[in-house]
């Protein structure tokens, strides 16, 4: 859940919770919800660790009325077909590959979003009742429930603020594991695995604020642009970190000619980088992304890193948005 979603956003570092307002709001504030037109579909997917991994996400989001709007996303994480090989070695101790089965581990979570306008002109509520669900072959399996909430504030001058608290109330997972499949592993190596895992796992609140304005030219040109501030409450790599929160700044720009092509480009994911010979350096993530919009069709493209940049290589990530004007 903390990888994001949306080429679009991506091609921005995802600097966007002050400025999104399609479907994909559900995920990075579910405030910009209220200003769809119409209902919105959209699709994603990329590759992972070199195409090991599959990442998927899909959403649809629909206005109730001029007031308000719902939105429901689900996203997958997953690896398939995995080798287990922990009964490789048959009871007289010879290696039968015939004994190798397969098994798929994967993330999955589900958001349920509502929005609504405020009775203050300009400010925008919206929250995230949010299902996580993971699995590993059959070895384990959890279920989780966590809350967000999001604020957006629009000037009439193209000033935009957005709030964004995730995982608000503490997300847990709690975890079910099959003793007898974890048995089957529990003395496969001498001193390891002896005793159960922990079953519960949490996910602890995160913040996010946002600060963007657009400048329109001439009426064809447009540049928006958004610096947005994350922060963690735990003490981590981010460039400003202490034992009570870190924090982390991303900046985004896009340009856009007639409303239909877009270029863009962003840096965050600032860290604090301890090199091999014991100093220490300040590290980030650039990205890039190019998109085309015409009749409720929206394809973007982000040259990025879906993830930790110190651990994977960078991936080409393409999303579709589609609006429901295009079938009317």
């Amino acid at each position: 859940m903390n990888i994001g979603v949306d080429a679009a956003a991506f091609g921005m570092a995802n600097a966007v919770i002050a400025s999104s307002s399609n479907v994909n709001s559900g995920y990075w504030n579910p405030a910009g919800l209220v200003n769809l037109e119409d209902n919105q579909l959209a699709l994603m997917h990329a590759s992972y660790f070199a195409n090991i991994a599959n990442y998927d996400y899909g959403a649809f989001a629909m206005p109730l009325d001029d007031q308000s709007a719902i939105a429901l996303s689900v996203i997958r994480f997953g690896v398939d077909d995995i080798l287990n090989t922990t009964q490789l070695i048959d009871e007289q101790g010879n290696i039968d590959y015939n004994r190798i089965s397969l098994f798929s581990t994967a993330d999955y979570g589900i958001t349920f979003s509502y929005a609504r306008r405020l009775p203050l002109e300009g400010l925008d509520l919206g929250v995230n009742a949010k299902v996580i669900r993971r699995i590993i072959g059959d070895f384990a399996s959890s279920w989780g429930f966590g809350l967000d909430a999001g604020l957006q504030y629009r000037t009439g001058n193209d000033w935009m603020f957005g709030v964004m608290v995730r995982d608000i109330t503490t997300t847990f997972n709690a975890w079910t594991i099959d003793e007898d499949e974890f048995a089957t592993i529990q003395n496969a190596v001498p001193g390891q695995n002896q005793e159960l895992p922990e079953t519960t796992e949490i996910t602890i609140p995160k913040l996010q604020l946002g600060m963007g304005k657009k400048w329109v030219f001439h009426y064809d040109f447009a540049l928006l642009a958004e610096v947005d501030l994350n922060f963690r409450f735990a003490e981590t790599n981010d460039i400003i970190s202490s034992s009570f929160a870190s924090i982390t700044p991303a900046v985004g720009l896009e340009f856009g000619y007639i409303d239909m092509i877009f270029v863009r480009g962003g840096v965050g994911n600032f860290q604090n980088i301890t090199q091999l010979d014991g100093s220490d350096s300040v590290g980030f993530q650039p990205n890039i992304g190019v998109g085309f919009k015409y009749k409720g069709i929206a394809i973007d493209y982000a040259l990025t890193d879906i993830g930790d940049q110190s651990a994977a290589l960078y991936s080409n990530v393409f999303s579709l948005t589609l609006d429901w004007s295009i079938f009317r």
